[in-house]
């Protein structure tokens, strides 16, 4: 319990989806959460049900099952890099203190939970908000510092 009071969880998106049958349409909600410290561990979840406070619930169970730690050096990633989801592509280049976070909604949620305070990002492909989140977190998860990759090489860089 104590640790559901650490996170912060933020909804990126709500989607209604509507069925037709024979009495009429059924809907139901699709939501995407992400949690996070605000320091260097986040975590993104995706939740369905019939109502909007069920599929939060859900997809905030799912981020914190999924937590994952990334690399931040003084507020900013240690090396810029391009980033792929499905049809989504990811650009981000670490930037000077003072910069703030530029990014669209569904990735300035994910960066900001992540605790990284200056970057530039721009989103190459598809807008899918799904698969921006998913390729946000998948960029950030694959970052080296300079210092792993001296070791992996064995050289001084």
């Amino acid at each position: 319990m104590n640790e559901e009071r650490e996170f912060e969880e933020r909804v990126v998106d709500v989607n209604r989806v509507s069925k037709v049958v024979k009495g009429g349409k059924r809907f139901r909600f699709s939501a995407t959460v992400v949690v996070g410290d605000g320091v260097s561990r986040i975590g993104i979840g995706f939740g369905k049900a019939h109502e909007v406070a069920s599929a939060v619930r859900k997809g905030v169970e799912r981020a914190q099952r999924s937590m994952k730690t990334v690399k931040v050096i003084n507020g900013t990633i240690p090396h810029s890099l391009i980033s792929k989801c499905g049809g989504a592509r990811l650009f981000m280049k670490p930037a000077a203190p003072g910069t703030g976070v530029i990014a669209c909604e569904p990735v300035r949620a994910v960066l900001e939970l992540a605790g990284v305070r200056d970057i530039l990002t721009k989103s190459l492909g598809s807008n899918t908000t799904k698969n921006l989140v998913k390729a946000t977190l998948n960029g950030l998860v694959s970052m080296r510092t300079k210092e792993e990759i001296e070791k992996i090489r064995g050289v001084k860089l």
